[in-house]
């Protein structure tokens, strides 16, 4: 059975919300970390062609990452949700089919990154001087991508089960790793952005390998059986609620990889200037990710407790706790964002150039912190067709064709290519605004049968 600090259907909203989250949040931090050390190291001991390849591939990374993310959504909804009902025997063959579908999903994405790497690298427009590299860059990964797949199956369980400690602690080791991969295979080998690759490969085995002793010795409120490692009933319900967040996750990468194309066409600096602005970018996402991860743990387990009056309330707590933290961070931004990508190289050029693109998406810090908590919610709540609607209509009629237009304008400015993120995001809102009550009424109509 639940733990009562595992338990999100009793006590504080906002203390409990915020235990939970700050383990994620804390996860989240040093996966950008040792993403952001790539870039780093590769920018103060490689070359520029070396950071424009850690730029592009990883943006290639980042989709398949956040869009494995989503599709384990589904293991943590139906975790947290059996938790609720008080079925924890179905749990095991949760986790047994899910193990299945996602090993036949790594395989698949193995074979494209690996055999594709090159053709994967010319769609992204890599500069011609960084080719090569990018293309290395994307094959290394490619090749650990069962490593990747595995840890975010792996925490999506932990999240399910109400614990985002353990994830935080497997993730520090894979940070460790990665930094000292890093400094040996990059400042001191010289192998540039392949260095980079290989650090972060390795970094994912070991964070891996941590993950399943510690699953292997955490006490269970579940037994899972050699028979549960199948295709069975509950890989339906998972890729029912996963794949649509899937799908909306990969479109939405696609855009942002659409968006590096059109910046790569701009030249090398304005290319590693995205580049590092990416990795600040991905930091002040982090609060409204956690948010979001944080957020469909705890109303699919009020949800399952038939109590969707706090799961509502849980929603607004997440929103008012993200704006605090989105103010701080805008300002940190827009105000600070030079010296922020100072950080990542010395090239006036560069930071110039990942400046100008800061200005324009800082709105974004704050828009994010509304959005994600709704989506959070609604995910919770197993509408996750409706998030795909909402947010393919964010990518395709604003966020894509607003980057696209300025992209092509003379003299195209980095600062209004920035803005595409925050007006799309404002859509969002909207929309969900408007199918929250539209949801809520429907709920109520049906409580009230």
């Amino acid at each position: 059975m639940k733990s009562e600090r595992n338990d999100f259907t009793q006590g504080s909203i906002l203390r409990k919300l915020s235990l939970f989250m700050l383990p994620i949040l804390g996860a989240l931090v040093l996966q950008a970390a040792y993403g952001a050390v790539d870039l780093l190291v590769v920018g103060r001991f490689g070359s520029t062609s070396g950071l424009s390849a850690v730029s592009t591939g990883s943006q290639v990374l980042n989709l398949v990452t956040f869009v494995v993310t989503q599709f384990a959504m589904g293991i943590t909804v139906l975790i947290a949700r059996y938790l609720g009902e008080k079925k924890p025997e179905q749990i095991g063959s949760v986790i047994g089919g899910s193990v299945v579908v996602f090993a036949l999903f790594s395989v698949g994405l193995f074979i494209l990154m690996v055999f594709f790497a090159r053709p994967i690298s010319i769609l992204m427009q890599a500069p011609a001087e960084a080719l090569d590299l990018t293309t290395s860059y994307v094959r290394i990964c490619g090749g650990g991508i069962f490593f990747i797949v595995a840890y975010n199956l792996l925490a999506a369980i932990f999240r399910g089960l109400g614990d985002s400690k353990s994830p935080l602690l497997f993730v520090l080791v894979a940070c460790i790793v990665n930094i000292f991969g890093d400094l040996i295979l990059v400042a001191g080998l010289h192998m540039d952005a392949s260095g980079a690759a290989i650090a972060t490969v390795c970094a994912q085995a070991i964070s891996v390998s941590c993950a399943i002793v510690i699953l292997l010795k955490k006490h269970l409120p579940f037994k899972i059986q050699r028979s549960d490692f199948r295709l069975n009933s509950q890989c339906q319900k998972v890729l029912g609620i996963g794949l649509p967040l899937a799908l909306q996750e990969f479109l939405t990468q696609i855009s942002f990889l659409a968006l590096c194309a059109f910046i790569n066409r701009l030249g090398l600096e304005a290319s590693s200037g995205y580049g590092v602005a990416c990795k600040i970018v991905n930091f002040a996402m982090l609060i409204p990710s956690s948010l979001m991860q944080s957020m469909a743990s705890f109303v699919s387990q009020n949800v399952g407790a038939n109590n969707p009056k706090r799961a509502r309330k849980t929603m607004f707590t997440g929103i008012g706790l993200g704006l605090f933290f989105g103010c701080i961070v805008f300002i940190l931004v827009i105000f600070k964002g030079n010296l922020l990508a100072a950080l990542f190289t010395s090239d006036a050029a560069v930071i110039q150039n990942g400046f100008a693109y800061l200005e324009g998406f800082a709105p974004e810090t704050l828009a994010t912190a509304v959005l994600f908590s709704m989506v959070g919610y609604f995910n919770g709540n197993d509408q996750t067709l409706w998030v795909m609607i909402q947010g393919l209509i964010q990518t395709l009629l604003v966020r894509l064709p607003m980057s696209y237009y300025m992209s092509i304008q003379p003299n195209a400015s980095l600062t209004k290519i920035g803005l595409a993120a925050p007006a799309s995001t404002a859509v969002g809102i909207v929309l969900n605004v408007l199918f929250f009550f539209y949801f809520t009424k429907k709920q109520r109509k049906n409580n009230s049968l």
